[in-house]
């Protein structure tokens, strides 16, 4: 067998494994398309939500955690997004869903990447984004979509971590031996990766334009569209930093950095704004590890 015919196959089954892929929850599928809608009301995603007592439990929960430290206890999902806004809480109920269908996923014992340190990586990655967004005074209501956009930025890896765990093997050892970024030797040995992946996983479950860029074009900012430039940008900068301060891994032990400081320029960051992530990352990445928690 010719290794086109090899590579044709292995395509074919990652197509197949994604599309046997669990879908997202009914509610969820529906908060999805009611947010979309520029015409939706809070009531209607207060309605949507509200059929689903575990999914409302779940994102109260979110709500009155130590991530948002509100002043006072919400005890109500129309509360909630009064307070918080319909995009904050749209991404609260995507990320609950998403971590729990992949958190379980990568659970499974392989010799590739680790469990603990991938979500761990994932957690910073969406710490830093949300706090780049804050130093660059996006507006409150927004900076949750840069959070669960860091978060989930890597979802492509878990299909290929699990369902191909010896050609990934191959894929890690190959970053370590030629200290390599991690979607080069993807492509080397497995003709595709995790952005691509991570794309196919962003269609098939509907995600809006902007989460789908992120999944799709975190490694390669410049093919993403320019009205998703600031938060692809945040992302890639969080990504890379979070290697730099040696949070978590997510296999990516010699990351690409050739970009940083003309994205760092482009997103309009300075020195000073990252001397002041550096006093608080962990304690907010403590903040966060409700997510997973209530994912698991």
């Amino acid at each position: 067998m010719d290794s086109c015919t090899t590579d044709e196959l292995r395509e074919k089954r990652i197509k197949k494994y994604i599309d046997r892929m669990p879908s997202l929850s009914t509610t969820v599928m529906k908060v999805t398309e009611v947010c979309n809608n520029p015409n939706t009301s809070p009531n209607d995603l207060n309605r949507v939500i509200s059929l689903d007592p575990v999914l409302t439990a779940k994102v109260l929960k979110l709500v009155n955690s130590a991530f948002y430290s509100l002043p006072n206890q919400i005890t109500s999902l129309t509360r909630a997004i009064i307070m918080l806004g319909m995009n904050t809480v749209k991404n609260l109920a995507l990320s609950t869903a998403v971590l729990e269908t992949m958190h379980t996923k990568s659970s499974a014992t392989t010799p590739n990447l680790d469990t603990e340190a991938f979500w761990l990586h994932s957690l910073s990655v969406g710490v830093i984004s949300k706090l780049l967004a804050e130093i660059n005074e996006v507006p409150f209501m927004q900076r949750d979509q840069y959070f669960v956009a860091g978060l989930l930025h890597d979802l492509g890896k878990v299909p290929l971590n699990n369902y191909f765990a010896k050609d990934y093997s191959a894929v890690v050892s190959l970053v370590k031996e030629e200290e390599i970024p991690l979607v080069a030797a993807e492509k080397r040995i497995m003709k595709t990766d995790h952005t691509m992946v991570g794309k196919m996983i962003a269609e098939k479950w509907k995600l809006d334009e902007t989460m789908t860029s992120v999944l799709a074009y975190h490694h390669r900012i410049w093919e993403g569209k320019e009205e998703h430039m600031d938060i692809l940008r945040i992302v890639g900068i969080a990504n890379m930093y979070s290697y730099i301060l040696n949070i978590g891994s997510a296999g990516d032990d010699y990351p690409d950095t050739s970009d940083m400081q003309d994205m760092i320029a482009k997103a309009g960051f300075s020195e000073e704004s990252f001397s002041r992530l550096n006093d608080i990352v962990q304690k907010e990445i403590e903040k966060a590890s409700i997510f997973l928690e209530i994912a698991s």
